[in-house]
């Protein structure tokens, strides 16, 4: 039951970085949740709830220096400093990845989402579960292919959540703002890689982390507008999980709307098709 409860406020977190304001909830499943957290141990019981490791709250963000050379060189030597970091190193579980982004070096566009799930800490990939299988559609509606872009995270791990007896996390949450913090110079060197013509925020959190944590209240307030990153343009949107939540024509129209903003500002080919999507 505990995790039940852990993923239910869990999901609820990422619907309100998603710019969900509410939720309907039918009155047996009100009446469930009352039953169930009447079955709860107090919270003040020390062992009521086992609390996750530690955040880098205290850790130093890290300075990145990144050799001379091509940008295949470079990004290798990237790689193998975001996996010997003794921080990232220390949040994930055994069996677990370090995950940095992936994609072309030379990719006109950079997609960034907020951190790994289970699918991607396990390959040590980002966006390789439902999300991603979106958002390649996304792409590829798009005229693209996932090989075409860059796609990298802000966190370079999956932020934990207690555990259960058999030891698996269920559910994810958020970053913390200091968890943004010190991952934000290895995706800064990413974007420095691959020196990308424009960048796409997937969801609040990115958002956030790439604007700064007080840069808006709503997904609303920035979604579908342009910003800038470094002297770089910055299209925010949803997250595609939002998408697999509200699987309605309305929300998929609202992002796409964002992304023929996002092929325009690319010089990208847009076919009267392609317009007119999800009308």
């Amino acid at each position: 039951m505990r995790n039940a409860l852990n993923a239910l406020t869990d999901e609820l977190r990422r619907l309100k970085a998603c710019g969900v304001d509410r939720v309907t909830v039918s009155e047996n499943g009100l009446e469930a949740l009352r039953l169930a957290a009447a079955k709860q141990p107090p919270t003040s019981t020390p062992e009521a709830v086992p609390a996750p490791s530690a955040a880098p709250s205290a850790a130093k963000p890290p300075e990145v220096v990144l050799p001379e050379g091509d940008k295949s060189a470079r990004w290798a030597a990237l790689r193998q400093r975001v996996l010997d970091d003794p921080v990232c190193r220390s949040k994930v579980r055994p069996g677990k990845k370090v995950v940095l982004g992936v994609g072309s070096l030379d990719a006109a566009i950079m997609f960034v989402g907020e951190a790994p799930g289970a699918e991607e800490e396990i390959q040590g990939e980002p966006f390789v579960g439902p999300a991603g299988q979106l958002l390649n559609r996304m792409i590829a509606g798009m005229g693209l292919s996932r090989g075409d872009v860059y796609i990298g995270n802000i966190l370079n791990w999956r932020p934990d959540l207690p555990t259960g007896p058999d030891g698996v996390q269920a559910g994810n949450r958020p970053p913390t703002e200091s968890e943004m913090a010190y991952c934000l110079p290895y995706l800064r060197a990413q974007v420095d890689i691959v020196d990308p013509r424009l960048l796409v925020a997937l969801g609040a959190t990115a958002a956030k982390g790439l604007l700064g944590t007080r840069a808006f209240g709503a997904l609303s307030e920035v979604r579908g507008r342009w910003h800038e990153l470094g002297g770089r343009p910055l299209m925010v949107t949803y997250h595609p999980s939002y998408v697999l939540r509200n699987p309605t024509n309305r929300t998929k129209r609202l992002i796409w709307e964002d992304l023929l903003k996002v092929m325009e500002r690319a010089n990208l080919p847009v076919s009267e098709r392609q317009r007119r999507f999800f009308l």
